[in-house]
């Protein structure tokens, strides 16, 4: 067997404004050119590489997604066997809320093959410059939105929170498409735990074009299961509580136990 090459690359979010240099190297060197893209950033690519090929077709109503992503990573490595080069170009930042990148990945290198990705502008960038949002300043809490749901975990509302893909918070049959108002009461619900119901909440889209102007509806957390979704539509409650400084861990370090009070 041949040892095939195979690497992964982000097409951004903004077609054409997104894609770096490094991404076009790629996509000259290839002998492969596989894409699950947005529909503007798949016209660019057969422009560049008329070659190219969709994995979109892998796609239908009602089907399963993981079953999808297994088909999609097969198609992937493929072309690895005959000593191939192969670019598969993915949407945004292929290694942020994309499955198929990563497995494609691993079971390459499994099988003796070289396999790298090359980072993408990702949503959460796009993000932090529209919203003015600095997850250094206060950390940020970053959840699938059906993980957060189904799962225990504890949050922080002194830090940013940011929940994806929230429209379809809690299916685990991985086929729905579309927001479901009664599963948004239920996530509206567990959010209450930890906020107020007139907290103030971000819902999020980055622009997809360059002419596009992105979405940062602000709502109330109570208003949450009626808004409208897409599949991509972020989760955004900025910070709601002052930091409490550590004293103990503040004398550790010797420094007085009021050093913080006036910052946090």
């Amino acid at each position: 067997m041949s040892c095939g090459e195979l690497v992964v690359v982000g097409s951004g979010i903004q077609s054409g404004r997104h894609l770096s240099r490094r991404v076009i190297s790629e996509l000259d060197r290839a002998d492969d050119v596989l894409a699950m893209t947005d529909s503007w950033a798949w016209s660019w690519l057969r422009r560049q590489r008329p070659d190219a090929r969709s994995l979109s077709h892998f796609y239908a109503e009602g089907k399963d997604r993981r079953q999808t992503y297994r088909e999609m990573t097969r198609e992937i490595l493929a072309p690895l066997m005959s000593g191939r080069r192969v670019c598969a170009v993915f949407y945004g930042h292929p290694g942020v809320f994309a499955d198929v990148p990563h497995a494609a990945i691993r079971a390459a290198r499994a099988a003796g093959h070289r396999a790298r990705m090359e980072p993408g502008v990702s949503a959460e960038a796009c993000l932090y410059a529209d919203l003015g949002l600095d997850p250094g300043r206060r950390g940020v809490q970053s959840f699938e939105a059906t993980q957060f749901l189904v799962f225990e975990r504890e949050l922080d509302p002194a830090a940013l929170l940011i929940l994806w893909q929230v429209a379809l918070a809690g299916d685990l049959s991985c086929t729905r498409t579309g927001a479901d108002p009664a599963r948004l009461r239920v996530l509206k619900d567990k959010l209450l735990r930890w906020y107020a119901p007139d907290t103030e909440a971000i819902l999020y889209e980055a622009a997809r074009l360059s002419l596009e102007t992105y979405r940062a509806e602000r709502l109330s957390l109570r208003a949450l299961p009626e808004a409208a979704y897409r599949d991509y539509t972020t989760l955004v409650i900025p910070p709601q509580r002052t930091l409490i400084p550590d004293h103990q861990a503040l004398t550790a370090l010797g420094y007085p136990p009021d050093t913080l009070d006036s910052l946090s």
